[in-house]
């Protein structure tokens, strides 16, 4: 009896942790399906009737969205794929092969991971108008091509594929790069999408950055142009803006709704060898 009390009591918590995690997308969309009248006389109601869908109508035929749309996949898809081969080859690199100080190397790039973004900002910025790239997707892309989660989640992932594998490759006179394409890469595969899913993620909801580098509003991205959106509405049309939002946070919520396996499968595999 205690433990079946003891378990209503965990789910309980669990109920109420995933209430308070989805509450504000779901305010964020019921807000978006509402009139102005509606926004002020039935705040909390998360199922307005009836639905109203001129806010969308509005940002669709008054919001280059698919400008904004197109620049953020551009450097979202670049910046992910430049974090994957830049992780998977690191990675590689650190289960595979014996170098000079490659602990105290991989330890370093793991210290990345806890720096603030704020530290570097600057650095970056001056590094990237010394190259004359602002204005320009590849400012935003290049700061960005490396990541220390990635290389650490994907090392993880090749340390639970047996050595003999790699050694018998060796023996066969195998070439590295083909091993690495045609045996391990098939191997790690969810780890690579779960990497992917997290990276491209990242990259579209990124705002203070591109807003250093990008100040060409025709360059902006989604979060950039959902701010200058809601500023020139002067901040009172809420159905509006949340109609902006919901459109904005859509794609990277589809992708990790159908792709949400990987992921677990990718934290399960990394965590069984440390």
């Amino acid at each position: 009896m205690k433990h079946k009390l003891r378990n209503w009591h965990w789910h309980g918590v669990f109920i109420i942790t995933v209430f308070l995690q989805l509450w504000p997308l779901l305010f964020m969309v019921s807000t978006s399906l509402k009139s102005l009248d509606q926004i002020f006389t039935s705040t909390l109601n998360p199922l307005p009737l009836p639905f109203e869908f001129d806010n969308y109508q509005y940002v669709l035929q008054s919001f280059p969205l698919v400008r904004y749309i197109a620049n953020t996949l551009i450097i979202a898809g670049a910046i992910t794929a430049a974090k994957l081969v830049t992780s998977i080859l690191a990675a590689f690199a650190f289960v595979y092969y014996d170098f000079s100080y490659k602990e105290k190397i991989f330890n370093a790039l793991l210290f990345t991971i806890f720096i603030p973004i704020t530290v570097i900002l600057m650095p970056d910025y001056l590094l990237i108008a010394k190259l004359g790239l602002l204005n320009h997707p590849a400012g935003v892309i290049l700061p960005q091509i490396a990541d220390g989660m990635g290389i650490f989640l994907m090392r993880q992932t090749m340390r639970n594929i047996p050595k003999p594998l790699w050694e018998a490759c060796r023996l066969d006179r195998i070439s590295p790069g083909k091993t690495l394409a045609r045996v391990i890469l098939p191997l790690i595969k969810p780890s690579v999408i779960a990497a992917g899913i997290f990276f491209f993620i990242n990259s579209w909801n990124e705002y203070f950055w591109p807003l250093m580098v990008l100040p060409d509003k025709a360059a902006y991205t989604l979060p950039l142009a959902l701010q200058m959106f809601i500023s020139a509405e002067g901040g009172n049309e809420w159905g509006i803006a949340m109609a902006v939002a919901t459109l904005t946070c859509l794609p990277p919520f589809l992708l990790y709704l159908f792709c949400q396996r990987f992921i677990i499968n990718t934290f399960m595999q990394s965590g069984l060898k440390g």
